[in-house]
């Protein structure tokens, strides 16, 4: 599997490359600025790309409008962002295209290597990998008219695993529940939050996703 990946600090990104080769990953290019990322991506058309939202020449947002900014030129290029920040406004255009193979990770959150691993194998297939703090964060941020708070602490926790990619068999396991129960606070979240009931995994996390955009 080909990555591009977009780390300006040295240390992290050769300690990258050693994870991904050690996992049979070929990195074809590793770079450390906006520009040279957008550039890298539309290139070489990586099967998936692991970037972060803060590079040269201003570390602000470089990373995360250089991964935007690719989609465009190559639709549905799985880009995976591995961060210390949520950055509010790339990250709601990048998570809310509905087109999947798209996933938010934070660098101080990730502590399983194999489940980081996995997280790429999942965006590059054409599915999500959120980190629960990301999508928690964005609503709260973007829930006006219909926030969080009306949500019960079961069906925060669900939401969060669904955020992650879970199916409702993997929930049930997390939360000690049966997959029914999980169907009923599912049901109940897209309710309060005004989003269409979707069977599919990965539809379920986008109809999420999708609501950022509309609030």
């Amino acid at each position: 599997m080909r990555v591009v990946l977009g780390e300006d600090l040295v240390l992290l990104r050769d300690g990258l490359i050693r994870l991904l080769q050690a996992y049979d990953f070929d990195v074809v290019e590793a770079v450390d600025s906006g520009p040279a990322l957008l550039k890298a991506l539309v290139d070489h058309r990586p099967d998936v790309a692991v970037v972060d939202v803060r590079l040269p020449p201003t570390f602000t947002d470089e990373g995360l409008r250089a991964a935007i900014e690719a989609r465009k030129r190559v639709p549905r290029l799985p880009v995976l962002v591995l961060s210390q920040y949520v950055e509010q406004l790339y990250a709601r255009e990048l998570l809310s295209d509905r087109g999947g193979a798209v996933g938010y990770l934070l660098k101080d959150r990730v502590s399983d290597v194999k489940q980081f691993i996995d997280a790429i194998r999942r965006v590059a297939a054409g599915g999500t990998a959120m980190d629960p703090e990301v999508i928690t964060q964005l609503l709260a941020r973007g829930a006006r008219d219909r926030p969080l708070t009306t949500l019960t602490p079961r069906e925060r926790e669900v939401l969060s695993l669904m955020a992650e990619g879970r199916s409702n068999g993997a929930i049930a396991g997390r939360l000690f529940v049966t997959e029914k129960a999980v169907g009923k606070h599912i049901a109940n979240i897209f309710g309060k939050l005004d989003l269409p009931l979707s069977g599919d995994d990965n539809r379920r996390v986008l109809a999420v996703l999708a609501y950022l955009d509309r609030v």
